[in-house]
C-alpha cells in the first residue's frame, strides 16, 4: 500500500468525513480565528479529491477541490505551511482560494499517532500578512487539540471496539450537532436493526460461545457499513443492535419495503445471525425530537415487528402510547405498594351448588390511582406478574387477606378465602415458609386459606412449581387451578399436582346455553376432573339458565355475577349474614 493510500485509509478508519458539525471542533476553530484576528478558520481534512471541512468559521461551503489547495500540501508533507500572500506564491496564485480573494494562509498538520497527516488546522485572511513563530506555535497547539479531540471520540467512549462503528453516545451527539446546523426542524427516518431476540442470543452463546456472537456482529457491521455507504454513518447502539438514518426525503412505507429486501439479501451471505433480524423504521423531526427518543421509538418499532414475525416494522404512535401506558402503570404501581391507601381488596363469593351455602370467597386486588382513577386488574396485573413486583404485590395481598380472614373467623363466619399467586411466586425458595409464618402470625388454620394459580404459571417451570406446591399442600393449604382450559391443559401434570380445586374458565361457562358443543365440553370437563378427585368450580356464572345446566351436570361450586359481584369486606359480611337467613337451596 502506498503512503497516500495508507493515509486515506487512516482517515476513513476514523469515520470523520461527511459527519455533522460538532461543537467540540467548532470551539477550537473559533479560538483559532480569534487568536489570529482573522475572518476564516477551518479544520480541513484531505480526501482523495477534495478538502472537506469538519469545522469552519467564515466559510459557507463544506468542501473545495483538493487540487492546488494549501491544506493538501500540509497533508502530503506533514509540515506546517505559511503563505503570507497567495498571489505572490507560484503554486497558489492561480488557486481557487486566490481567485476567491484569499491572500493569507497558515496551516498546521493534523497528524495521527502513526504519522499520517489527515489535513490541517488552518487560518486564512483576505489581506497579506506575516505570522510570527509564536503564532505558528499556537496554530500547532490548536492542531494538536483537534487531534486529541479526534482520538478522544474514536478511542474513548465513541467507537465500539467490537464493530469499530460509532456507538450510541456518538449517535446522540451527531443528532444534536445535525439539529444545531438546521434553520428549521427536518423530518427524517431513523432505522434500528435488531439482529436477534434475547432467546436466540442466549441459545447461541450456550451452544457456540460468545465468540460466535462477536464474529457475527463484526460481519454484520461490515455489511451495514457497505449498505449505508460512505456518505452516512451506521452506529452500534447496543450489543446486537445497529442504527442509522435514511437519506433525507425518504418516505417510510416505501423505505420499509426496500429495507426488508435489503435484510433478505444480507441473509444470503455469512451473516447467519440475520436469519432472526428485525428492523424498526421511525419517522421523527430532527431538531424537535430528543435523540434518546429517536432510539426508543425505533427500537419499539423493531420489537413490534419481532412480535408479529415481520422483517420490518413501522413506528406506531398508538402502540407507542400503549407501551408508555404500561411503563407508566408499572412505575405507578411500584409507588402504590409504598402508599397502600391506593390499594384495596374486594371479595367475590363462591357457593356450593348442592346446598346453596357460601363456601368461601376470592380476594381480588383493586387499584385506584390518584390521577388515573380505577385501573383494571386485567390491565395492570399481567404487567406486574412479569416483573420483580410480583413478590411484594402477592405479599401485600396475602397479608391483607389473612388479616380479613382472621377478623371474619373471630366474628364466627365459617369462610375459606382464596388468593391468587403468580408464576414468579413459585420460583421463590422461601415462599412456602413465608405463607406458613403469615398463618401463624394471624392464628389461622392452613385449610382456611386457598391459593389459586393458573396452568400457565405451573407449566412455566413445572419441576420447581411441583416442589413448592407440595410444600404448601404439606402444610394443609388448599390449592386451586384457576382458568382451567385456557393454558397448557396438561392432564399428566394435573394428575401429579397436589391440587384440591379446579376452576373452569369463564370463557367456557358464558354462552353455555347457546352452544351445544361448549355444553358437551364443559360436561366432560366436570366429569373428568371429578374422576381425578378434584372439586370443580365454574367461573363467570351470570344467568339462571347457565346455573341450572351446571347443577344438572353435577358441578360442585359456582362463582360469578349471578352469585355476587366483587364487594368490599363489610358488604360481603352483610351479604353472608343475609344469605344465612334465606332459603339455603339454589
Amino acid at each position: 500500500m502506498s503512503t497516500e493510500a495508507a493515509r486515506l485509509d487512516a482517515l476513513r478508519q476514523l469515520d470523520l468525513l461527511d459527519t455533522p458539525p460538532s461543537e467540540a471542533f467548532d470551539r477550537i476553530t473559533r479560538m483559532a480565528a480569534q487568536l489570529f484576528r482573522l475572518p476564516i478558520a477551518a479544520v480541513s481534512l484531505t480526501d482523495f479529491d477534495r478538502q472537506w471541512f469538519k469545522s469552519r468559521v467564515g466559510v459557507e461551503h463544506r468542501s473545495i477541490p483538493r487540487e492546488r489547495a494549501p491544506c493538501a500540501e500540509v497533508a502530503e508533507t506533514t509540515d506546517p505551511l505559511l503563505i503570507p500572500d497567495l498571489l505572490a506564491h507560484p503554486c497558489y496564485q492561480e488557486s481557487l482560494l486566490a481567485r476567491s480573494g484569499i491572500r493569507f494562509y497558515a496551516g498546521a498538520p493534523l497528524v495521527t499517532r502513526d504519522g499520517y497527516a489527515l489535513g490541517a488546522m488552518c487560518v486564512l485572511g483576505t489581506e497579506p500578512r506575516e505570522a510570527t513563530a509564536t503564532e505558528m506555535s499556537m496554530l500547532a497547539d490548536l492542531a494538536a487539540m483537534v487531534m486529541s479531540q479526534i482520538e478522544l471520540q474514536h478511542a474513548f467512549g465513541r467507537i465500539d471496539p467490537m464493530s469499530s462503528l460509532p456507538n450510541r453516545l456518538q449517535f446522540i451527539e451527531d443528532l444534536e450537532d445535525m439539529a444545531r446546523d438546521l434553520t428549521a426542524p427536518e423530518r427524517r427516518l431513523a432505522v434500528l436493526v435488531d439482529l436477534a431476540g434475547s432467546e436466540q442470543i442466549n441459545q447461541a452463546v450456550r451452544v457456540l460461545g460468545p465468540d460466535f456472537i462477536d464474529e457475527q456482529v463484526r460481519h454484520v457491521a461490515r455489511q451495514l457499513r457497505q449498505v449505508v455507504g460512505p456518505q452516512r454513518r451506521a452506529y452500534h447502539v447496543a450489543a446486537t443492535q445497529f442504527a442509522f438514518l435514511a437519506r433525507s426525503g425518504a418516505e417510510e412505507e416505501a423505505y420499509a419495503d426496500r429495507l426488508a429486501e435489503t435484510l433478505e439479501r444480507l441473509r444470503g451471505g455469512d451473516a447467519r445471525f440475520l436469519a432472526g433480524a428485525t428492523a424498526g423504521v421511525a419517522p421523527f423531526m430532527l431538531g424537535e425530537t430528543e435523540p434518546q427518543d429517536v432510539l426508543r421509538i425505533a427500537y419499539s418499532a423493531a420489537q413490534d415487528a419481532r412480535q408479529v414475525e415481520r422483517r420490518v416494522g413501522l413506528f406506531s404512535s398508538a402502540q407507542d402510547a400503549a407501551h408508555r401506558r404500561r411503563f407508566t402503570l408499572l412505575d405507578a404501581f411500584a409507588k402504590a405498594l409504598e402508599r397502600p391507601e391506593q390499594l384495596r381488596l374486594v371479595f367475590q363469593p363462591r357457593v356450593d351448588l348442592a346446598s346453596g351455602r357460601c363456601t368461601g370467597a376470592e380476594a381480588l386486588l383493586r387499584w385506584r390511582h390518584p390521577t388515573l382513577g380505577d385501573v383494571s386488574p386485567g390491565e395492570f396485573m399481567p404487567l406486574v406478574e412479569q416483573t420483580a413486583m410480583a413478590r411484594p404485590a402477592t405479599a401485600w395481598v396475602l397479608e391483607q387477606a389473612m388479616t380479613q380472614l382472621a377478623a371474619w373467623r373471630r366474628a364466627g363466619l365459617d369462610l375459606r378465602l382464596s388468593v391468587n399467586i403468580s408464576a414468579t411466586n413459585l420460583t421463590e425458595p422461601d415462599f412456602a415458609e413465608r405463607v406458613r409464618e403469615g398463618l401463624a402470625r394471624h392464628g389461622l388454620e392452613a385449610d382456611w386459606l386457598e391459593l389459586e394459580l393458573t396452568e400457565s404459571a405451573v407449566m412455566a417451570d413445572a419441576g420447581q412449581a411441583l416442589a413448592v406446591l407440595e410444600s404448601l399442600a404439606g402444610m394443609g393449604l388448599r390449592l386451586a387451578i384457576d382458568d382451567f382450559g385456557t393454558g397448557y391443559s396438561s392432564l399428566s401434570y394435573l394428575q401429579r399436582l397436589p391440587v384440591h380445586v379446579v376452576k373452569i374458565d369463564r370463557s367456557f361457562v358464558q354462552g353455555l346455553t347457546e352452544d351445544g358443543r361448549r355444553r358437551s365440553l364443559v360436561s366432560a370437563m366436570i366429569a373428568l376432573l371429578q374422576d381425578l378427585g378434584h372439586r370443580v368450580v365454574a367461573e363467570g356464572v351470570e344467568t339462571d339458565a347457565v346455573l341450572d345446566l351446571l347443577v344438572g351436570d353435577g358441578c360442585d361450586e359456582a362463582q360469578g355475577y349471578l352469585i355476587g359481584r366483587p364487594m368490599a369486606a363489610k358488604d360481603l359480611d352483610a351479604w353472608l349474614r343475609a344469605r344465612q337467613e334465606a332459603v339455603p337451596a339454589l
